[in-house]
Formats: C-alpha cells, structure tokens, sequence
C-alpha cells in the first residue's frame, strides 16, 4: 500500500497549522501511514513524521519486520539486553533525540486519544505545544482509496464465503466454537489458494440462546446448541489489514411468535437503512431510518447501539451512524448496516452487511439470504 500521498497530506495539513510534527502512537494510523503493523505493542511503537523524514521507533524484536513492511525513512531500535543497551533501551530516549532539533515552543501533532501520559510530559518537558491531529487522521482514513476499495471488496467476498460454510454445518449438539471454526476453514482454504503470502485478520463469534445472544459483543464459548436455539453469528475478515463484516442471526428450528415478530422488525430495519444510505445524506438519517422501523414496531427501546460504523483497517471505524452525527457521506466511505434490536428472554437479532459508497450508487459487498425461511436450520 503506498502511503506517500497520505504522508503529502498531512505535510500539508501540518504546514497550514504550523506544526512543526506529528507524533503517531494509534497503531492503526502507523499502519496507515507506514505500512507496518506489529502483533502486540506492549512494547511500544512511534511514528514520527516532519517535513523531511518519516521516522519508526520500534523494539529490537520487531526490527526485521519493520525493515520489510514499513515505509519509514529512518528506522530507530531500541533493546532489551546489554550488549546493544547503548543503542537505546526506551522508545522514549529516541524521542528524546528525534525532537530535540525542533525549535523550542513548536507545535507538536499528537493523538489525544491514543497519548500516552509519558509521551506527553517528555514532549511538554522539552518545551513543545501540543495540538490534536487525530481527528484529521481519521477524517483522511473516511475515504478509501482504490486499493483500499478493492481489498475491502475481495474482503466482503471471503467473508461471505465464511459465513456460508458455518451456516451450512450448524446443528444441535454442536458448539459456538465450532459453527466458528466451520467457516474458519474454509476461508483459510480459499484464502491460501487466491492470495498467496497474505495476511488475514479474521474474527467470528456466534452467541446462542436467550442468555447469550442478547448480548451484542460476547466471545464465542463451548456452548452446545440445542434444538430451537437462536443464534447471531458474527464475522470480520481483513485481507492485507483490510476488512469487510457480515453478520446473520438464525434459528435452529421454530421460531417463537416473539421471534419472529423481532426478527421482522431488524430485517426490515436493515433494509431500510440499506435503501437510505447514500452519498449526499447526514449520518444520522441513515440512523433514523432504521430506528422508525423499531419505533412502529415498538421495539426501540430494545435497540441499544448505532445502525453501522466505518470499517477498513479497524474492525470499528468513523464514521458512525448514529443519530447525532451530522456528517454528510461522501463518496468512497464504506460501512457496515447493523441495527439489532436485544430482548430479555425473546433473544439478539442482528444482520450486518459492508456497503461501498459511490456516486454511482451504493455497493453492497457482503451477500448472504436474509428473510427468515432462508435462516431457519
């Protein structure tokens, strides 16, 4: 992924607000603007871009690595074993140095949210203002560009294709875990024959029955299905760090009359949300569109959460749709339509899809049946 022109764009946002740099720390942003993305950072990794250079921190286990994904100009390493300890054993110390020929009283660009209380008091010690820049950062992260696009769009093939293979296996006696792991398999299949030396990040869960499923965002367990169980499975797949969701809530057997009345109300509320979503409208009407379906039905107190997020390199991205969010939506945002609705002892019931928005219409990436006769197992 080349990230220069995003680089070019924050240089020029920096220049028109008189910083004299930025200090990344989320890791998804240096993984935006760099191209590298470590498995752990407890161990923690710097992103530090001026007008020059683009600088990467990293620990000495993370070295090789760095070298081969990332775009960074310079590479600084600090250890953990006294053989190399000269070199620098903190992030900090090669902070220390990195901003010590900036001017002192500079403006500094860092992360509010993502700051660390060390990484402010060493850059406020050396006599720099700070100033937020994480808010441009996500606002440039709302537009995908065309290789973000097309990764999404192979995303939300492969995750479909997951999803499917789970739901074709299910059955009682059989655990949440496994109803995951059926389509684990086959994506990991497809996935090493299509893309060769890619990376995947997946993530599935499936709560059942009436005391799971009601909640939104719960691991799977070894849970045994049983017979007339209701499930909400869940998935995300990421190719090369690029992700696309796909949920669907299904039953194994019959329905209750509560059931199905619930399950009529967030299919139809998804639809709705589907058929408003557009380049040219605000967040939140996407919100209220399905929000008044719950509202007719008098389920709205049982909706507990925003109709969709942006999704890319995050599982959860700005923006929200939610229904105080003005934003009007533009061209190349893609989303996820999720509204659910959670009912104490009746069940959860949530379908997601990934949409891609353009001026030609919305894209809908993700497909599985959705109307209650295709969900009954």
């Amino acid at each position: 992924m080349d990230s220069s022109k995003r680089i070019a764009k924050l240089r020029q946002h920096m220049e028109e607000n008189q910083l004299e740099a930025t200090v990344i720390i989320n890791f998804e942003n240096q993984y935006y603007m760099s191209g590298f993305k470590a498995i752990t950072y407890s161990r923690p990794i710097l992103l530090i871009i001026d007008q020059q250079q683009t600088s990467l921190v990293v620990p000495a286990l993370e070295e090789n690595h760095a070298r081969e994904e990332s775009s960074a100009d310079q590479l600084f390493v600090y250890y953990e074993h006294p053989e190399k300890s000269s070199y620098g054993i903190s992030h900090l110390e090669h902070l220390k140095k990195l901003v010590s020929s900036y001017p002192s009283g500079a403006k500094i660009g860092i992360e509010y949210h993502s700051l660390p209380v060390t990484v402010a008091n060493l850059l406020k010690d050396s006599g720099f203002e700070l100033a937020d820049i994480g808010g441009k950062i996500a606002e440039m992260r709302y537009i995908k560009d065309q290789q973000e696009i097309d990764l999404i769009i192979e995303s939300g093939r492969l995750v479909s294709l997951a999803l499917s293979h789970s739901l074709e296996k299910v059955k009682p006696g059989i655990t949440e875990m496994e109803i995951d792991q059926f389509g684990n398999k086959a994506l990991f299949e497809e996935t090493s024959t299509k893309h060769p030396n890619a990376t995947l990040d997946f993530f599935a869960m499936s709560p059942s029955g009436l005391q799971r499923s009601v909640m939104p965002h719960v691991f799977s367990n070894t849970r045994k299905l049983e017979e007339n169980d209701i499930v909400v499975h869940s998935r995300q797949v990421g190719l090369n760090g690029y992700r696309a969701e796909c949920e669907r809530t299904f039953f194994l057997g019959r329905p209750t009359d509560k059931q199905k009345e619930a399950f009529k109300a967030a299919y139809e509320a998804q639809l709705a949300a589907l058929e408003a979503i557009k380049v040219g409208i605000t967040a939140k009407e996407v919100d209220n569109a399905a929000r008044n379906i719950f509202r007719k039905a008098g389920l709205e107190q049982y909706s507990i959460h925003r109709t969709g997020h942006g999704i890319g390199i995050g599982l959860h991205e700005e923006p929200s749709l939610r229904f105080d969010n003005n934003l009007v939506l533009q061209e190349g945002m893609i989303f996820t339509i999720e509204p659910g609705i959670y009912i104490p002892e009746v069940g959860g019931f949530r379908h997601s899809d990934t949409v891609i928005l353009s001026k030609d219409g919305t894209k809908l990436i993700t497909e599985y049946p959705r109307e209650l006769s295709d969900l009954i197992f």
